[in-house]
């Protein structure tokens, strides 16, 4: 090629260094939330044994080392994933039931509180309702349940005894009280009618007047 045709080609443009978009490295602990974030919907949709660390890391546009790195394996990733989604959970009941308030508005709060974990974060309530993880053999809900008719057993067992009834049942109830709103819970992550308020209110008309003192129209008593 001679020196004239080479000249009379036009330059290739130049992008200035100032407009190149920078793209920054995560750092360990964004990473990891992203892996986690990445592990808890692809969980949620198939499952642990579903789900392979090649899916993962695909996914998050990593190699298979960087996964194991931050967690070890496929089974430490879904650990984690159920570790925070519990924890979430678990704080959101526990702070409802923390208040001060009657018996009655701390249960509907409970209630509400369950429903919008599940309506915000739908794909947490599949992880934690379908596998048991290692560290939780008898499954991460039931666990759960446990952490939270211990309190509601507690709250009951007050109530029972300013009414003069045998605070001793407050532990049978409070399993039925939780049991009832936890399999509501179940129920809705899939119907998502009514919207959560009402079913909230409906939870605690049964809960509070039964079935032969059930009102028409149940209202929350929380409501401003």
């Amino acid at each position: 090629m001679s020196k004239r045709t080479e000249l009379s080609r036009p330059a290739a443009a130049v992008e200035p260094l100032g407009d190149r978009p920078i793209r920054s490295r995560m750092t360990g602990q964004q990473r990891r939330s992203q892996l986690i974030g990445i592990g808890r919907s692809l969980f949620a949709a198939k499952g642990l044994d579903g789900t392979t660390i090649e899916e993962i890391a695909a996914s998050a546009g990593v190699s298979k080392p960087v996964i194991y790195e931050h967690f070890g394996s496929k089974e430490g990733l879904y650990r984690q994933v159920v570790e925070t989604e519990f924890r979430i959970l678990l704080d959101s009941i526990t702070e409802a039931l923390s208040t001060d308030a009657k018996p009655r508005v701390l249960v509907e709060r409970a209630a509400l509180a369950l429903l919008g974990y599940i309506e915000e974060r739908t794909d947490g309530f599949r992880i934690l309702m379908r596998d048991a993880p290692p560290s939780q053999p008898e499954g991460a809900f039931s666990t759960l349940l446990s952490h939270v008719t211990a309190r509601v057993e507690h709250l009951l067992s007050d109530e029972f005894a300013r009414r003069g009834f045998s605070a001793a049942d407050g532990a049978m109830y409070a399993q039925m009280l939780v049991g009832m709103v936890a399999m509501t819970g179940q129920w809705w992550l899939d119907s998502r009618e009514p919207d959560k308020r009402a079913v909230a209110a409906h939870l605690v008309n049964l809960a509070w007047n039964g079935l032969t003192g059930l009102q028409k129209e149940p209202g929350l008593r929380s409501d401003p």
